[in-house]
């Protein structure tokens, strides 16, 4: 059966930048473009170079802290990444864990972009690219793990839980990193930026309890995750800059710093901080 895919807002949203994704988080192949953890942020003036690399250390990072609340993550097993971008978290179950990875995006040319980054990496016989809808997945008890980084914000959790579990065999996972709403003003804000469907963690959890699925895992990891936004945000300011090389540096710097982007950056930082976002790491067991 030819797995169904819907073209919508947020698969045009990622087609239309991936060129920009590709030149702040590449060059590859294991290209993520989610948070990260940090624990030691740079002091100010680091090189866009450096920048870069911190970034990249810190959503591997981010990566292995998931791996770690999991336990013993089912190597050499079936994993399901669901929203799996440019295909670095793919890519890093298949090397790191030897799993046989089915990559899910909505994005079409994010499908060859993967295959490609796959075969360079050494592992285009373990990850499978497919241009998907997340609730659209063919399979029963097929896989030992789903994973959503950043992905399962922009689903219907009721509806998506009830088919992991569906695609989960007995005694599988489901493991999970993503922001969760603490204060409802700011939902309407977030979403609209980051084109998502920010839920909290009661919904998540009564949701997947309704599934069928237990939780396992609640890690906070907000104040881990806060680095990461001053990382990029500054990353940012840096691009900006020499999108404009004919304007004086700092006047330069100053614009960039002024963005939306740099506002959505720095709302979400703040919330991180006080409570009105959190961020964090959940594992959920399908019952043998």
């Amino acid at each position: 059966m030819e797995p169904e895919w819907v073209r919508d807002e947020v698969s045009a949203y990622y087609e239309a930048k991936t060129e920009r994704l590709l030149q702040r988080y590449g060059p590859g192949p294991r290209v993520h473009y989610h948070s990260g953890l940090v624990d030691v942020v740079p002091p100010p003036g680091a090189s866009p170079a450096t920048l870069r690399a911190t970034v990249h250390g810190a959503q591997e990072a981010m990566l292995a802290e998931l791996t770690r609340a999991v336990g013993r993550f089912p190597d050499g097993g079936e994993v399901l990444d669901i929203g799996c971008g440019l295909g670095g978290g793919s890519l890093y179950w298949a090397m790191e864990h030897r799993a046989h990875v089915t990559a899910v995006t909505n994005v079409p040319s994010h499908v060859a972009l993967v295959r490609g980054f796959a075969e360079v990496a050494g592992v285009g016989a373990r990850v499978r690219p497919i241009l998907c809808d997340a609730l659209s997945v063919p399979g029963r008890a097929s896989y030992d793990a789903v994973v959503a980084v950043e992905s399962a914000c922009y689903l219907p959790r009721a509806e998506w839980f009830r088919r992991t579990r569906a695609l989960l065999k007995p005694g599988g996972l489901v493991a999970i990193a993503d922001c969760f709403l603490g204060r409802a003003e700011l939902a309407a804000p977030f979403d609209r930026y980051w084109r998502t469907r920010i839920g909290s963690l009661d919904e998540y959890l009564s949701a997947a309890h309704a599934a069928g699925l237990e939780l396992e895992v609640r890690d906070d990891v907000s104040s881990r995750v806060v680095g990461f936004w001053s990382l990029t945000l500054e990353l940012l300011v840096h691009e900006r800059a020499l999108a404009s090389p004919t304007q004086h540096p700092l006047r330069a710097l100053a614009r960039a710093g002024r963005g939306e982007s740099s506002r959505e950056h720095l709302r979400l930082q703040q919330a991180l901080m006080d409570g009105g976002l959190e961020y964090a790491l959940l594992v959920l067991r399908r019952p043998d």
